[in-house]
């Protein structure tokens, strides 16, 4: 083999070091810009107008809320859209650097080979799906119609006029 075909697992993870980096990086890049827009410059600003000037005249403008917050809103849809991805990556099996491992810790479960549902039992008064015998919905047989629910009475229905 050449030796451009053979790369070692070092030189593999420095080439896959910002594809697998930038999501976080990404999300740190934003807080890091909220917190300075909306925490320290306003601090800033507000400490810098009372010592030159004697008091504060003005309040920061947060720059990310120039242009109607369009920063922010495009931030969300990158970070939304790149949590989908890596979950989506997840699913389908990769792992955290992208590089496949040789060990099983940490490798995907393989999926259930056969499915069998249960039994169910459709006939008319039977016991409700889920095994709910203190149900209050009526059903056909049941003694809902009779003013007893699961052995306590209930108030009987009131007449109503037929229309």
């Amino acid at each position: 083999m050449s030796e451009q075909q053979e790369m070692s697992t070092s030189e593999k993870k420095k080439e896959d070091w910002m594809n697998a980096k930038w999501r976080p990086m990404m999300g740190w890049m934003y807080m890091g810009v909220c917190v300075c827009d909306f925490v320290i410059f306003p601090i800033l600003w507000s400490l810098i107008q009372a010592i030159h000037g004697g008091n504060v005249t003005s309040q920061w403008q947060p720059i990310t809320l120039q242009g109607a917050g369009l920063f922010h809103i495009a931030m969300g849809a990158v970070l939304g859209i790149a949590a989908m991805g890596r979950t989506q990556e997840k699913l389908a099996g990769a792992n955290n650097g992208g590089l496949t491992g040789t060990g099983s810790f940490g490798s995907p479960a393989s999926a259930p080979t056969s499915f069998t549902p249960a039994s169910v039992n459709n006939s008319y008064g039977s016991v409700p799906l889920g095994g709910n015998t203190a149900s209050t919905a009526g059903s056909f047989g049941s003694s809902a119609a009779t003013g007893i629910s699961a052995g306590k009475a209930r108030p009987a229905e009131p007449q109503y006029p037929a229309l």
